[in-house]
């Protein structure tokens, strides 16, 4: 794979990096929303006769990431484009295709993507949602709940993972099915979060939702094939906007230590305040290294490959930014935690690149057990 950046990766980072700058971190959703989208940048990882820009998640992860460093990290597009968009893109039908892909690429439809259950996190294997055929119908019956699901109120449809019956084993495998916000006994509850953030949580419950056959999102029997077509972009996209953050901290922290003089010398003249920049620096940019690896195995193709790197660019992203966003807070002492710098809230922000979508005790032990060969301890 390439260690240096194409010129159109170049390019695509500074157009990006000043659309940022215009918003900022005082920046409207919905503005910036509708600006990317109209830039092209919100389905630049889309197939190109759908509407997209026909790039991969090496592309979106470089959008999100510049958002991030921008201070205006747009968490949908880790689902909208990158999640949904990529799974109908890879398995869905030519209606679906037609139906959600311009309209993903163009922003004026999300959709948004629902896994975590209260009782099984995000072990597909223990998944509760479930999806039973109507045999006079052949409509589909979806019952259960979900937890966690971002953005709901603001999209039009929800991914949501379910377990049918596999007819030849009677064991339950899992599926993905497109449901409408308006589909009756689709209902959901708001979380409220101590997490400052513009998207807000929910908690979904499906009582016996009707779908149309077509509400199935690729081959039946396809399984975890499918639903990992999902989980590895949105590793790599989570990292993206963990390293985007942490760049924004960093930079705030730079500035800081710059400008800041005590008995007329820049406080950043000192290695006390220094060299944990400096490392902190160093930590984002290895962790930017791993998460091209993955986008860029992922984008070829090379779903197991993608798999192992995607998780590992996501542990390592999460902790560059947790420990970029505490040594930034650090430098500016007191005035780290006003409102006026804006870095406080971001103590809470840089934990769910530790926590979601995977804790990182789950990857060490996927790296444990997948990539060391040890026994598993469950």
């Amino acid at each position: 794979m390439p260690t240096i950046e194409t010129h159109e990766h170049k390019a695509l980072r500074t157009a990006v990096a000043a659309l940022g700058k215009r918003h900022g971190r005082d920046f409207n959703r919905e503005d910036l929303w509708e600006e990317a989208a109209k830039l092209g940048y919100l389905g630049v990882n889309l197939p190109e006769q759908y509407g997209g820009g026909g790039g991969g998640i090496s592309e979106l992860s470089i959008v999100l990431e510049e958002l991030g460093a921008a201070g205006c990290p747009l968490l949908m597009m880790v689902v909208s484009p990158a999640i949904c968009g990529t799974v109908i893109a890879r398995f869905g039908t030519e209606s679906q295709k037609q139906e959600w892909l311009p309209a993903l690429a163009d922003g004026t439809r999300t959709m948004a993507f629902g896994i975590t259950e209260p009782d099984a996190g995000s072990n597909s294997h223990r998944i509760t949602t479930t999806a039973r055929r109507d045999p006079d119908t052949g409509d589909w019956l979806l019952t259960g709940r979900k937890v966690f699901v971002s953005g709901v109120d603001i999209a039009d449809a929800t991914l949501i993972v379910g377990r049918t019956e596999d007819s030849r084993t009677g064991r339950l495998k899992p599926c993905l099915f497109i449901v409408p916000r308006d589909a009756p006994g689709f209902d959901r509850r708001h979380i409220e979060m101590e997490l400052t953030a513009q998207e807000k949580q929910f908690e979904l419950t499906l009582d016996d939702v009707r779908l149309p056959a077509e509400a199935l999102v690729g081959d039946e029997d396809a399984g975890l094939l499918q639903l990992f077509a999902g989980l590895n972009p949105e590793r790599i996209m989570t990292a993206a906007f963990a390293i985007g953050m942490g760049r924004y901290a960093l930079s705030r922290a730079i500035t800081y230590a710059r400008d800041r003089t005590v008995w007329n010398t820049p406080i950043g003249a000192h290695q006390a305040i220094a060299h944990p920049l400096a490392q902190a620096h160093i930590d984002l940019e290895l962790a930017r290294l791993m998460m091209q690896k993955a986008a860029h195995l992922y984008d070829e193709g090379d779903d197991m490959g993608a798999g192992e790197a995607a998780n590992m660019a996501k542990y390592a992203a999460g902790e560059a930014c947790v420990k970029a966003v505490d040594q930034a807070v650090h430098t500016l002492g007191g005035n780290g935690l006003t409102r006026e710098f804006g870095l406080a809230s971001l103590i809470t922000a840089a934990r769910v690149a530790r926590i979601a979508p995977v804790s990182r005790e789950m990857i060490l032990n996927f790296v444990s057990h997948q990539t060391l060969g040890l026994p598993k301890s469950y």
